[in-house]
């Protein structure tokens, strides 16, 4: 049988306070532990109520308690389910959770009540209930961030949608006029003006198309399709997109001959190209613009060389801010916007490739985009050239022209009546199909990519072509970059011409049509 000297030192090394009280609720025996916890010496507290330990809110309840717990008899934890606290001897209170267990001493009924201060434990509870209703808080203002951005973007879409056609219109209009009225005056100074109206108007459209692509870029509407193609159907397109323009300002264009294969999205790809064969030969006052590529194991690399004017070496950092160019003071007249190398770096990153640039002042500037190559292999294109002399038509071809835009159809109907063409419009797919129906000597179709009540060029170009034949020659005038319209480039029927369009590449794509 334990002693009772033992007893005592087990409850007086208890990590809990520990009182034992009789059935009156009379305090018998409190632990150092108690003392310590309630701020009581111990012999204040022997004999004193039980409820003296507790706020004065609890105690008269607390007396049926005690006296429901001596009838119960069985231990159990004390208030179950419910918020406990304790009064310190300075009147403070703090949380506790006490443990009740029945004892009997020489025949008498005694409870011992283990108090434990959880003060601890209920801070925890909080700062975690805290914690969670921050969590909570950030979710929904993250869901609703995420909402306006979704509202945003989407708005955005619509926004550059709308844009890419509606502001395109007035300039489409403007082009076309103008070179209609070039094809009908004749006096020096009406031709001058005509000349400086084309030179505005070129800029506005570079403008407007430079910025409409940096929006498309940032708002994510622009998604990459990568494809296997050959840098010979590239740089062959380059050619002829800047050969001209080269020649115009007395440079060279040399395009190397290439036989190498390329995985990544062609259409993105030749946008970069354009944009740095543009500047080369903007930056190039004599001498030459070079284009060629190079292979290594594992990946393709076109490189972009120029004899320009070169970029200092402490201002290369600077190349690819929007606006900035080279040598160009603020507030100056300027050729370009200098957005370009800005359009280029944005699609880089996009495609996920690499873009090098060396440049001399006075020397030079070379340009190398790396791609990787494709795992097919490369394709070489060896053929030759073909020249086909067409004949003369001797009475003029129907064109007829399908824009649901009464001020772009005018203008567009204007230039190719004066051009010599016989002209039919039609706003609609209904009207075209009547249209047809009517003329079946219908040569050319030349259509808008948006038209009215969601119908496009392509469900014209379809319609027609069931109706007249699937050789019929269609020109697909659009601002649209979606892919729906660059799977139509791989037609040998069709043109793609990008908004605004000037009079002579229209008139230039109708005569090619005609000679294939």
């Amino acid at each position: 049988m334990l002693s009772s000297e033992l007893v005592r030192s087990a409850l007086e090394s208890s990590p809990d306070a520990m009182v034992i009280i009789d059935a009156t609720g009379t305090i018998l025996f409190a632990n150092q532990q108690l003392s310590a916890l309630f701020g009581y010496e111990r012999e204040e507290v022997r004999g004193q109520s039980i409820e003296q330990l507790m706020p004065e809110r609890f105690r008269a309840r607390h007396v049926g308690h005690r006296v429901l717990f001596a009838v119960e008899n069985r231990m159990r934890p004390m208030g179950a389910g419910l918020d406990l606290y304790a009064r310190r001897r300075d009147g403070s209170e703090f949380p506790v959770e006490i443990s009740l267990s029945p004892i009997r001493d020489r025949g008498d009924a005694l409870v011992a009540a283990a108090i434990r201060d959880i003060t601890g434990r209920k801070r925890a509870q909080q700062e975690l209930i805290l914690a969670r209703e921050a969590a909570e808080h950030a979710r929904q203002v993250a869901d609703e961030a995420r909402e306006a951005a979704d509202r945003a973007s989407q708005a955005k879409s619509r926004f550059l949608a709308t844009a890419s056609h509606d502001l395109r219109q007035p300039l489409q209009s403007l082009a076309l006029l103008n070179g209609t009225l070039r094809r009908l005056v004749t006096h020096p100074d009406a031709v001058e003006a005509l000349t400086y109206q084309d030179q505005a108007i070129e800029a506005m459209s570079r403008l407007l198309n430079a910025l409409l692509d940096i929006s498309k870029l940032e708002s994510g509407a622009i998604k990459p399709q990568p494809v296997d193609f050959t840098v010979s159907s590239l740089f062959e397109e380059l050619r002829h997109e800047f050969a001209s323009l080269a020649a115009n300002k007395g440079l060279q264009l040399y395009v190397a001959s290439a036989a190498d294969c390329i995985h990544s999205d062609p259409s993105l790809v030749g946008q970069i190209l354009r944009n740095l064969i543009s500047n080369a030969i903007k930056y190039t006052r004599a001498g030459s613009v070079r284009l060629r590529s190079l292979r290594s194991p594992k990946a393709i690399r076109i490189e972009v060389l120029d004899t320009g004017i070169g970029i200092p070496a402490d201002q290369l950092q600077f190349i690819y801010d929007e606006f900035y160019q080279v040598g160009v003071a603020a507030n100056s007249s300027r050729e370009g916007y200098g957005l370009g190398l800005s359009i280029v770096q944005r699609l880089v990153r996009l495609l996920g490739l690499k873009l090098d640039v060396q440049s001399e002042v006075g020397k030079g500037s070379v340009f190398a985009l790396e791609l990787p190559a494709s795992a097919a292999d490369a394709v070489a294109t060896n053929g030759t050239a073909a020249f086909v002399q067409v004949a003369r038509q001797t009475t003029a071809p129907h064109v007829l022209l399908v824009e649901d835009d009464p001020a772009v159809r005018d203008a567009t109907r204007m230039l190719l009546k004066v051009e010599g063409y016989r002209v039919l419009t039609a706003a609609c797919l209904a009207e075209a199909q009547a249209c047809a129906a009517e003329h079946p000597q219908i040569a050319l179709l030349v259509t808008d990519y948006h038209l009215s009540n969601d119908e496009t060029g392509t469900q014209v170009i379809a319609s027609l072509r069931d109706r007249l034949g699937a050789n019929l020659r269609a020109v697909l005038i659009t601002g649209d970059t979606s892919s729906a319209v660059k799977d139509l480039q791989h037609d040998e029927r069709l043109r793609l011409a990008r908004k605004p369009l000037h009079a002579e590449e229209l008139l230039e794509m109708l005569k090619a049509l005609l000679a294939s």
